[in-house]
């Protein structure tokens, strides 16, 4: 019906043109005083011809719009099959979406290529910066002093916010770097657990974890990625108390602080890019990308990452590892 009223709306001066017509002839033929069967039978003709020609224009425009409503549905670059342009205005308009098509393409590969080199920069930029930490970290092993100590969870830091660029940077990747297969959850927690576990020791928190003697398919370095990410985060906002590991039914892994929890107000939006909230904002030195780093690398695993919180009740963060549509390669 909608169509429909459209088409009268565009064929407007067509209509009204063909019932001027039609008046002129009708008066015409009545100020000449004819039979009202010559007025009858050309009205009968005309009306006749007028329908069933209407009906195939009808016809013809619906196929039409049924054919654009199709092509809206694809992208740019897949735009290709338009419907027969017919007047000079769908000539012009064809033309136009070509040229903007065009300067689309080469806006884009212009785009793509900046991205490129920067993605080349800085991939180039963090395997270089690994070197000196790598060097760092083996002379201050040397050492046991409370400053070889500071220096050792400030050297930790920087290598955990080049890898998060690494990330970053490969996250949107075409060339993604995924190995999906079956892997012991034991064996990503201890990795991840011992990268961090002078922060255990230096900030006394205690550590609860037993085995969980579960395989899940994953990639271990993306997931292990997530995993630290949450415990620094466990451990930054955990001034006292402990961390626990374990895991709920259905391969949920739960990892839970007793730390100052989150905000109401900012549970919701702590997977949001750049968002820090109140416990950020007091941090000063949160940047937001860490959580929303992993809720794009659990989205992109089949996964499903999820918190609850309270202030001053500790936050647990929950990795549903059984929600997923991967493959093993």
């Amino acid at each position: 019906m909608q169509l429909f009223l459209e088409y009268v709306k565009q064929r407007r001066t067509e209509i009204i043109l063909f019932f001027l017509f039609f008046i002129i002839f009708f008066i015409s033929f009545l100020l000449y005083k004819l039979p009202i069967s010559a007025v009858i039978y050309p009205l009968c003709l005309c009306v006749f011809f007028g329908v069933v020609i209407l009906f195939f224009d009808i016809r013809r425009a619906y196929k039409k719009h049924a054919r654009l409503k199709v092509l809206q549905r694809l992208s740019a670059d897949l735009m290709d099959d338009f419907p027969e342009a017919e007047t000079i205005d769908d000539k012009d308009y064809q033309k136009i979406i070509s040229l903007l098509r065009e300067e689309q393409k080469q806006q884009s590969t212009k785009m793509n290529m900046k991205y490129s080199d920067m993605v080349d920069y800085y991939t180039i930029w963090a395997h270089q910066i690994k070197t000196p930490i790598a060097s760092m970290s083996l002379t201050l092993q040397n050492e046991d002093s409370d400053l070889s100590r500071s220096v050792a969870d400030d050297l930790l830091k920087i290598e955990q916010y080049v890898e998060m660029v690494l990330m970053f940077l490969r996250l949107d990747s075409e060339y993604t770097d995924y190995v999906i297969q079956e892997y012991s959850i034991d064996d990503i927690i201890k990795g991840s657990v011992k990268k961090v576990a002078g922060q255990f020791i230096r900030r006394k928190i205690n550590l609860e974890y037993r085995p969980l003697n579960t395989d899940v398919l994953t990639d271990e370095k993306w997931l292990s990625f997530v995993i630290e990410q949450v415990l620094s985060n466990a451990l930054k906002y955990t001034p006292s108390g402990s961390i626990s590991i374990y895991m709920e039914k259905r391969k949920t892994l739960c990892i839970k602080d007793t730390g100052i929890g989150i905000a109401s107000e900012d549970l919701p939006r702590i997977f949001d890019k750049g968002y820090t909230g109140y416990n950020g904002r007091s941090d000063k030195k949160a940047s937001g990308i860490g959580l929303y780093l992993c809720k794009r690398i659990c989205k992109n695993l089949g996964h499903n990452i999820s918190a609850q919180s309270s202030p001053d009740r500790g936050t647990v963060i929950r990795i549903d590892l059984d929600n997923q549509k991967l493959e093993i390669e």
